[in-house]
Formats: structure tokens, C-alpha cells, sequence
């Protein structure tokens, strides 16, 4: 447990990341790092617009969670628990989905120079679900600039973050399908999630499929 200080939760919007990230920090009485959405003044106008506004909006996030990331000195690191509600590299899936070949050129030849100095996780904890889930939990927490967000921009980013962890081996991974369980309100859930994240015999990459009563109301 000790070897893993530095845990940084992933997924595709609506999956529980927030969530999760702060349950954990609040067991671990760990640092918390949240990405910092609501600062965006671009992302209401991007889910409008998505080909008008996505460099912009790109932009805004690759430098904060870049300064969220730096900000993070190697005494944090080795003094306490910190968890992370996104993943650097996460920058790159939305930039792909979104971005026209020359802001591309761009952002390619900014992020490189932004990551090479940033701390690595001692895990990364990727979230899937099945879309259904994903557009229920968007819905139900009602937020306002993600109210014009479609299915078909979650499917695709799901699609985009699945082929992104499926090729992703830069650390320790635990993936988790969390479609049919409540790490959120059900304690038992919860406890078994967070066994497998310490599990000291878990392998570099390894797939928790953990069995929960499926909602009637999806």
C-alpha cells in the first residue's frame, strides 16, 4: 500500500471520477487534485459548438492541468497520499476527438515540452461503462453546459478512451467496469474497489469485473 502514494482516477464524462477521486482522499486523508472544468469559460460554448470553440477550449486545459500537475512538488508526493481526478495524457484523447489537423500540428508541439517534467502516477484507475449508464448519470446530475451533450459525442469518446487505455503502458493501470455497482452510495461497492486498488499481488495491468445488482432505473 505504501508503494502506491500518487492515484489518478479516469473515464469518459459522467462515470463517477470526481466521485471516486474524493471518496479515496477522504479515506486516505490524501491531497485531492480536481480538474478544474467550471474555470473554462470556453466549454458551455464548446458542447454548442464543438468545431468553433474546441481549440479554445483545449487550450484552457492543457495549460491547467499542466500548472495543477507542476504545482505538485516531490515532497507532496513522498510525505502523503494524492489523488488526481484526471490523468495528464488525458489531454491528448480530446484533443484528437476534436481538433482540425493544423491545431493539431499545434497542440502536438506544445505537449511534449508540458509533460516531460511532470511526476508519474503510481496508478492509474480507468472507469468504464456502458453509455446508457453514462448518459443517465449526465442527465441526473444536471449540470448546465453539459446539457447539450449528445450520445453520439459520448460514444465516440468512449470508443476514443477505450482505444487509448487499451494501448496505454506508462503505469501500474487497474481498469473497472463500473456499469452495474455504486461507488458513490453503496458502501460494499466501494470496499471492494478500493481492496483491489491496494492489492498488493496486482499485476502492472489488470481488469476488475466486480458483480453488482443492476439498476432498474437506467
Amino acid at each position: 500500500m505504501s508503494d502506491t502514494n500518487f492515484i489518478a482516477i479516469e473515464g469518459v464524462i459522467g462515470v463517477g471520477k470526481t466521485s471516486l477521486a474524493g471518496k479515496l482522499a477522504e479515506k486516505l486523508k490524501a491531497k485531492l487534485i480536481l480538474e478544474e472544468f467550471e474555470e473554462n469559460p470556453f466549454l458551455e460554448k464548446f458542447y454548442n459548438d464543438r468545431k468553433r470553440y474546441a481549440f479554445q477550449t483545449q487550450m484552457f486545459f492543457l495549460i491547467n492541468r499542466f500548472k495543477q500537475q507542476q504545482n505538485l512538488g516531490h515532497e507532496d508526493l513522498f510525505s502523503q497520499y494524492v489523488v488526481s481526478d484526471y490523468i495528464f495524457d488525458k489531454d491528448r484523447i480530446f484533443a484528437y476527438l476534436n481538433l482540425s489537423e493544423e491545431e493539431l500540428k499545434l497542440y502536438e508541439s506544445l505537449f511534449p515540452l508540458l509533460k516531460r517534467d511532470l511526476r508519474k502516477y503510481d496508478l492509474v484507475v480507468f472507469l468504464q461503462s456502458s453509455v446508457d449508464r453514462l448518459m443517465y448519470n449526465i442527465k441526473k446530475r444536471g449540470r448546465k453546459f453539459e446539457r447539450n451533450i449528445t450520445r453520439s459525442y459520448i460514444e465516440q469518446l468512449s470508443e476514443a478512451y477505450n482505444d487509448f487505455f487499451f494501448k496505454y503502458n506508462d503505469t501500474p493501470l487497474l481498469i473497472v467496469n463500473t456499469t452495474d455497482i455504486d461507488f458513490v452510495n453503496n458502501d460494499e461497492d466501494f470496499e471492494k474497489l478500493y481492496n483491489q486498488i491496494f492489492r498488493t499481488d496486482r499485476a502492472f495491468i489488470e481488469y476488475f469485473n466486480p458483480e453488482g445488482k443492476l439498476r432498474n432505473d437506467i
